[in-house]
């Protein structure tokens, strides 16, 4: 297991520094082949070439791309300093960059809004996991009834409505019809816990609705699958109880490919759960990409970028390790 999980390791340094190569190549390298400057992102519409030689000198856009990538790289672990002439920005380690948009260092932005995500997205993730896999399951034990055709339909609207009309249809029914829940903005867990629960719920069932009916429907068909296997039949002949074979049997089978598909989607949303920010005007990784691309905010749509790929390469590395707790017939090669 250590040396299955020393390599592993070494593959998701590799996939991030490959990342980061590519997604530095068509920020920064990609525009400068074309002909266009990167420095124009910066100055604004109204600007002049003494101005924009002091904009190429502060974000190094004069020296060679390779240099520059060189730069970038030092800047995460040592930090960097940006030299304009008339004064030196520092940048501390992990420095991403630096926005001249926002007078920011990339880094602080992305911390200023990690919490709205990552409460965003756990809270959501645990509904629609237990709510998706509960209905799924039941369904498929209670296979052509109508409970299993209830539970599908539900499942076909919430994989077919999109998150910006249940956004808006979720408000309409639970707080001006029924009066149940506040239209809020996101509050910190720090400052008010309760205002931070009453300000993720309709966020939450919104995008918890979407995933988990789409995790039903995977559920109900690989629980099918596996209570025809052999092996099952074989439990069953043996005397064991039907809730004994449902639990230790097939769900254990039946939640690899669900750990999988979970992983991935919560690594996705931690980069930034975009439809859902902007439906509930939430300021989080999401949103913050959207205005930088708006923006041509380089450094941070690069930034959030990376981000977001170390989250879904994680989520990966664990669901790997995961397969070998859940199902037993899983070996670690």
């Amino acid at each position: 297991m250590l040396v299955y999980l020393i390599r592993r390791l070494f593959n998701v340094a590799a996939t991030l520094l490959v990342v980061s190569v590519v997604t530095f190549g068509i920020f920064f390298a990609v525009p400068k082949l074309t002909g266009s400057d990167p420095a124009l992102m910066y100055a604004g519409r109204e600007t002049n070439e003494t101005a924009l030689a002091g904009i190429r000198v502060k974000m190094g856009f004069d020296k060679p791309i390779s240099e520059q990538y060189l730069l970038f790289v030092k800047g995460i672990f040592a930090g960097r300093d940006y030299d304009g002439g008339t004064g030196v920005t520092h940048c501390a380690a992990p420095c991403f960059g630096y926005s001249f948009k926002t007078e920011a260092p990339v880094w602080q932005t992305m911390m200023d809004r990690i919490p709205v995500t990552l409460s965003l997205a756990l809270g959501a993730a645990v509904i629609w996991v237990i709510a998706g896999v509960a209905t799924g399951v039941v369904s498929a034990l209670k296979r052509r009834t109508a409970v299993d055709r209830t539970v599908m339909v539900g499942a076909l609207a919430g994989v077919s409505l999109p998150i910006f009309f249940t956004g808006m249809v979720a408000p309409a029914i639970f707080v001006y019809s029924l009066g149940w829940l506040d239209v809020s903005n996101y509050k910190p867990l720090t400052e008010d816990p309760l205002a931070w629960l009453n300000s993720l719920i309709l966020p939450w069932v919104t995008l918890a609705f979407l995933f988990a009916a789409t995790y039903a429907r995977i559920t109900r068909a690989t629980m099918l699958e596996v209570l025809g296997e052999d092996y099952i039949r074989t439990a069953r002949a043996k005397g064991l109880k039907e809730g004994v074979v449902i639990r230790k049997h097939a769900l254990r089978s039946t939640l690899t490919p669900i750990v999988t598909m979970f992983g991935l989607d919560l690594g996705g949303l931690l980069g930034g759960a975009v439809l859902t920010e902007t439906t509930f005007n939430f300021q989080g990784l999401g949103t913050a990409a959207v205005a930088a691309i708006s923006q041509g905010d380089l450094p941070v749509i690069m930034g959030v970028t990376l981000l977001a790929a170390l989250f879904v390469v994680l989520a990966n590395l664990i669901v790997d390790l995961l397969y070998a707790v859940i199902d037993p017939r899983v070996r670690l090669t």
